[in-house]
């Protein structure tokens, strides 16, 4: 008997809520447009949010390494100062390198260049860089007779280089001839420099097998960079493994601000859509007075009559959440793309935590239903309330 009475209730319940969402059909169609748009605005800028750390940690990698692993100014290797033994590649872990870590050792030395045909000889900087998937101590041959080198694009302006002219790259204990090849300008340190292979550098200047910085570039999270730092200092303890700053902290300081504007926007959104649907909610309390105070008359209890209410705002919250998320989430791609030139990638748990946070505006911005909890049937039917 208890059973069939609590199904006719349930049954009762859920019919009066499909009559209150069908009485205004006006008022219904407004309040869902509300919360659609809440809800499609706040999905949007958190799939942003979300995607944007990735976004950001890729567009700063483009810029190159953000660690560096340089010899300690008072470490002697072998009798080499200030160089590292190339052979420390074989501690970074092959994983790494799986993970997308590029590890590039670099060695400078100062030389002179000058064409063929021609006494003028310019000093410069010689770069010799290695690969990431280099095999230590098996680069080939140490020289073959003519190598090739990049030439960046204010050195090849002075020497006046001219493609297929071959340029001899001179130390007080070497000379190397080497065919000229142009490279774009790239606004940097590169432009003044001639870039080499590892060993012909190493040959240039008699240090066989020592590097004089390692690079890295690791893709992540700031803190993912310094869990990477720690490693290294563990696996390196005789070098100095240091970040490249201005890349780690501006990358932190810029998804912070990225991270806050976002957050306040999608607060703001909230609150005004908060606000459209209480005005609405407003108008319906005034609206349903004779209603509650018929429903209290037949013996409906206050807290049955507030969770009718209460039903509706979270029926509503989930049917704008439902759309409106949707729509965010294919919003923040063409965001995205507008933004970093690629678009976002959706992202699934955005989708509930949106439909999550409009039913819960539509929840609370039921507020002013509070007053038909005080209504008084008697009052009601003589026009008092």
């Amino acid at each position: 008997m208890m059973t069939e009475l609590r199904d006719t209730n349930r049954a009762m319940f859920w019919r009066i809520v499909r009559r209150l969402l069908g009485a205004n059909r006006g008022r219904l169609v407004v309040m869902l447009l509300a919360l659609g748009a809440g809800g499609a605005v706040t999905a949007a800028l958190l799939n942003l949010q979300v995607d944007a750390k990735r976004r950001l940690t890729t567009e700063f990698r483009t810029f190159g390494p953000n660690i560096i692993v340089a010899p300690r100014e008072n470490s002697v290797h072998g009798g080499s100062p200030e160089t590292l033994d190339e052979s420390l590649l074989r501690r970074i872990p092959q994983e790494w390198y799986q993970r997308g870590i590029k590890v590039v050792p670099l060695l400078y030395l100062v030389a002179e260049a000058y064409k063929t045909g021609s006494d003028r000889r310019v000093p410069l900087v010689v770069a010799g860089k290695g690969g990431s998937t280099m095999h230590v101590g098996v680069n080939g041959p140490p020289f073959e007779s003519l190598i090739s080198c990049d030439v960046g694009t204010r050195v090849a302006a002075e020497m006046q280089l001219r493609p297929q002219e071959k340029l001899i790259l001179q130390t007080r204990v070497r000379e190397q001839p080497c065919n000229f090849n142009p490279t774009s300008a790239t606004g940097g340190p590169e432009d003044d420099q001639v870039i080499v292979a590892m060993g012909a550098a190493q040959d240039l200047a008699a240090l066989p097998g020592r590097a004089g910085m390692i690079e890295l570039t690791v893709p992540g999270t700031p803190q993912e960079i310094t869990n990477c730092i720690a490693t290294l200092r563990q696996l390196f303890p005789d070098a100095d493994v240091r970040p490249i700053r201005q890349f780690t902290e501006g990358e932190a300081k810029i998804y912070n601000r990225i991270n806050g504007v976002l957050t306040a926007t999608i607060a703001v959104v909230l609150v005004l859509t908060a606000f459209c649907v209480m005005a609405a909610m407003t108008n319906v309390a005034i609206e349903r007075k004779m209603d509650v105070g018929l429903m209290k008359a037949i013996g409906g209890a206050t807290r049955r009559v507030v969770r009718l209410f209460l039903a509706e705002a979270a029926l509503l919250g989930l049917g704008g959440g439902l759309i409106g998320a949707a729509l965010g989430i294919l919003l923040s791609i063409g965001l995205g793309k507008a933004v970093f030139g690629v678009a976002a990638r959706p992202r699934l748990i955005v989708y509930p935590v949106a439909v999550g946070l409009t039913m819960l505006v539509a929840i609370l911005s039921a507020f002013p239903l509070r007053r038909l909890a005080s209504i008084r049937p008697a009052s009601v039917f003589r026009g008092e309330a």
